[in-house]
């Protein structure tokens, strides 16, 4: 009897052995990585260093104009980016500092930041990097003291040019994020 139980316990034994080694993993899957279209592709972070207007040369609106004036021209003032990058740049960083300070001025304005691009590569690739772009520069206001309950992103990739054009000029002017005054 004792041998009967001996014999049952090693072959419940051998069996589990068998059945752990049999369901080892094979290895690892290889997962398809996204690549930018280009080389000269960045992953880096925004630089968040403040560069604030030493005069108000670049403000365009002149000290009796409107509200409405103003927010026209807040709209109009878009921020523009390097081919496949979302860092922002000396000039984008100045006008996020006049953004701001108009924000500033208005507390009761909200705004959304619609992040483009190029035609150039993907379509979900361009929807990612314009996510990318209007998310800089949101975190640049922030950065510089817009309260985030104000700001909101969106992504609109390659689907909206403001140059339709298949050259160099157009999609530099496409490479951008453009800012919408969403309350009054």
């Amino acid at each position: 009897m004792i041998k009967l139980h001996k014999g049952i316990f090693l072959i419940i034994v051998l069996s589990l052995v068998f059945f752990i080694s049999g369901c080892a993993k094979k290895g690892v899957e290889q997962v398809e990585e996204i690549t930018p279209p280009e080389t000269g592709a960045t992953t880096e972070a925004p630089s968040m260093e403040i560069e604030m207007p030493e005069s108000e040369e670049g403000v365009e609106v002149a000290a009796g104009a409107t509200i409405e004036e103003e927010i026209a021209n807040f709209q109009d003032r878009d921020i523009y980016f390097d081919f496949d990058k979302f860092n922002l740049s000396p000039e984008a960083r100045k006008a996020l500092a006049e953004k701001a300070s108009f924000l500033n001025a208005h507390p009761e304005i909200k705004i959304k930041i619609e992040g483009h691009c190029d035609e150039r590569g993907t379509r979900e690739y361009n929807l990612a990097l314009g996510e990318r772009r209007a998310k800089s520069a949101q975190d640049y206001l922030i950065f510089l003291g817009i309260n985030p309950t104000r700001t909101s992103t969106i992504t609109y990739g390659e689907e909206r040019p403001v140059d339709p054009e298949h050259n160099e000029a157009a999609w530099t002017k496409n490479r951008r994020a453009h800012f919408v005054v969403l309350v009054k």
